[in-house]
């Protein structure tokens, strides 16, 4: 293996084009066709609400998503066999992409009450919020298995609408009502923020959850048109979340914090995120916006913004061979048992330079730390940014440790390090760099492929970019002849290929990277009747590399509209005229297998379930009642058993008011008629006496 990527390395720099060869078959899984949610379910004769929701009764009744219709942060999942292969991984990588930017967690159902059950049904689809039925079905059927097809139904499930039924939606788009396919048109409606709440965040034409400009569209003109022109294309991207879309989720559960996440640093701050300068090295790194023998700016900005853009530098023509400088960042506290740590490195020294990353990690018994080496990076080129990536396993509290350490040779500049990012994810296998990347693009000279890579079960692979369409970039991953195929099982059974085009944003949380995968079913066969996934030296065409050396290539199996040249150069895909292409190639036979159902929790009664709250009431039980928990303002509140009665202050001021005044006449009225009646009774008293006054007065005189 060693040598066979040495000779690949002698060329680094060269971008195969193979002449005189006939391109390879490619196989496109979608039929070259970027197929929406809604397009999907269209031609499936699939007539849900909004195009893929499910709704049931107690929706119809109550559409407002209140406390009682969210599921807890860890949610219960099912992976059902129906699923396909593929589908199953790309479910596990979307559920990382919750955990890396969200407080979102998913776990394997073991018995809870209520759960979600991914299948492979009609379509793609799902109900929004949990609905409390216990086994709640979510689809992702066939071309659903795209990673921001399942953020999308899951967001659904998780309790979002679609971004343009908003209240506001009006303010932003413009229907177009003609356009729409007849008996369609309520999927455009609209709802009051009492249904559906935008949670404070602006409308935004670049959610996840937003439809495309063509959703069901009679013809060929968008049913959507935006009313800033410059979005007509942004609209219904299925790349990743967006900012808003994450803020809402966020909120909506009470996130503070994402669960995978740990760092993030571009050093615009002149605190540099926390990071801290070793007392025992002979330099140290300096916060700079550029050197004179390079970088001239930063990775993060790349020069675009005056008055920003900082990385930090380590002068090695300045100090002697074999010395260093070592910058730690701040404490971290790990929460599983993996991390990925990236971040971009520029060589303006010498080619012996070298930079070495350690971790200090910290016990009970050791409160300085016991520092590890985990990375050598030598050789780096000279005069650009690269990516790096390191894998990490650390468990105990620790520090990451960069250090710069001068080579042998002159150096006229240093080395120098820019947007770091460390999270609880798996580093990507490999990286293919695409440098000068424009020139490619709708060019005849825009068919690339990387260099051999080889994936952890030792299958040798390529892939093929397609740059040559007006409009669209294709994808595709190619099985070749290599050192291990004596050893290795074919056809190549379940092995999962991700390809990721990635958004260069210096902070990992704000990527919107493009994601395609495909699975290699060993049962797969051509039109001749080869198995597609056997040995390449058996079913593939003669390649040659960049030195002449002569292998095999198997049939390239992928997508013609992976992305299109507008959203190419779109955001942070190209920086520097540079592509990074991240690839990951695993073995996932072990999703083949059924999923351990299981066994229920015993039933208990949702009382709930039979309990309804008016006017946006939640409810609650309590010393085993269910009661509604009525809403309230400053000067208003509603109340009774369903929160049926509104109340307010000017409410209680009337009645408090009337009462006293009603009281007031009551003890009048009583009064006077105390008053009267008693006279009343003095008199006859005195009429009753009167005559035998009148004799004893006789008497007397």
């Amino acid at each position: 293996m060693d040598l066979w990527n040495l000779s690949w390395f002698l060329f680094l720099d060269a971008l195969l084009t193979i002449s005189g060869l006939s391109t390879p078959e490619n196989f496109d899984v979608d039929g070259g066709m970027d197929q929406d949610i809604f397009n999907i379910n269209e031609g499936l004769g699939l007539d849900l609400f909004e195009g893929d929701i499910r709704l049931d009764r107690a929706q119809i009744r109550n559409s407002i998503i209140g406390e009682n219709y969210r599921w807890p942060h860890t949610i219960p999942y099912v992976l059902e066999d129906s699923l396909e292969m593929n589908a199953k991984g790309v479910i596990l990588n979307a559920f990382e992409r919750y955990r890396l930017k969200t407080c979102i967690d998913f776990k394997p159902w073991a018995g809870e009450a209520n759960y979600i059950s991914v299948i492979k049904g009609s379509g793609c689809w799902s109900s929004v919020g949990n609905m409390r039925v216990g086994k709640q079905e979510l689809s992702i059927g066939a071309n659903c298995d795209r990673i921001a097809t399942v953020q999308h139904e899951f967001l659904h499930a998780l309790g979002f609408w679609h971004e343009q039924s908003r209240s506001d939606r009006d303010d932003y788009v413009r229907i177009m009502w003609d356009r729409i396919l007849s008996g369609r048109e309520h999927n455009f409606n609209t709802y009051s923020d009492g249904v559906s709440d935008s949670l404070n965040v602006p409308y935004d034409y670049t959610s996840v959850m937003h439809y495309s400009k063509t959703a069901f569209q009679n013809g060929t003109e968008p049913t959507i048109v935006t009313r800033i022109s410059d979005f007509e294309d942004v609209i219904g991207q299925r790349m990743d979340f967006s900012d808003s879309d994450l803020l809402k989720l966020n909120r909506l559960y009470n996130c503070s914090s994402s669960l995978s996440f740990m760092d993030s640093c571009s050093f615009e701050l002149e605190n540099v995120c926390g990071m801290i300068q070793s007392s025992g090295d002979n330099a140290d790194w300096q916060r700079v916006s550029q050197v004179p023998r390079g970088p001239e700016n930063d990775h993060s900005n790349m020069g675009q913004c005056q008055g920003s853009g900082f990385f930090m530098h380590f002068d090695s023509s300045s100090v002697n061979v074999g010395a260093t400088a070592v910058l730690e960042s701040r404490t971290l506290y790990p929460k599983r048992r993996f991390q990925c740590l990236q971040f971009y490195l520029y060589n303006s020294g010498s080619e012996s330079d070298q930079l070495n990353i350690y971790i200090r990690e910290y016990s009970a018994d050791n409160v300085d730390g016991n520092l590890t080496l985990v990375e050598e990076i030598k050789e780096i080129p000279i005069g650009s940014w690269q990516l790096y990536h390191v894998t990490l396993k650390v468990t105990k509290k620790f520090r990451v440790v960069f250090e710069g350490r001068k080579g042998s040779g002159t150096s006229l500049g240093g080395l120098s390090i820019d947007d770091i990012n460390l999270s609880e994810t798996r580093c990507p296998h490999h990286i293919w760099h695409i440098r000068n990347f424009t020139q490619f693009i709708g060019s005849p000279n825009g068919t690339l492929y990387s260099p051999p890579f080889y994936s952890s079960k030792g299958y040798a692979f390529q892939i093929y970019l397609n740059l040559t369409h007006v409009t669209n970039a294709g994808i595709y991953f190619h099985l070749i002849s290599g050192a291990n195929d004596d050893q290795l099982q074919w056809p190549c059974p379940w092995q999962q290929a991700t390809m990721t085009l990635l958004d260069q944003n210096p902070d990992i949380r704000q990527r919107m990277s493009n994601q395609r995968s495909i699975t290699t079913d060993p049962f797969m066969t051509t039109d001749n009747g080869n198995y597609f996934w056997d040995r390449p030296s058996k079913v593939g065409a003669v390649a040659f590399f960049p030195n002449g050396t002569q292998f095999r290539r198997g049939g390239g199996y992928g997508t013609s509209a992976f992305i299109t040249h507008e959203r190419l150069k779109s955001r942070d895909f190209i920086k520097g005229d540079d592509v990074y292409i991240l690839l990951t190639v695993e073995d996932i036979s072990h999703l083949n297998s059924t999923q351990i159902q299981a066994t229920p929790t015993p039933h208990v009664q949702d009382l709930c379930s039979k309990t309804t709250c008016e006017n946006d009431g939640v409810c609650a039980v309590r010393d085993g009642k269910a009661e509604c928990r009525c809403r309230s303002g400053e000067d208003w509140w509603y109340m009774g058993e369903r929160c049926e009665k509104r109340g307010s202050t000017r409410d209680t001021i009337v009645i408090a008011v009337s009462s006293t005044a009603a009281v007031f006449a009551l003890m009048l009225i009583i009064t006077l008629v105390s008053v009267y009646c008693t006279r009343k009774k003095y008199r006859e008293k005195m009429s009753s006496n009167g005559p035998n006054l009148t004799l004893q007065n006789q008497h007397a005189f």
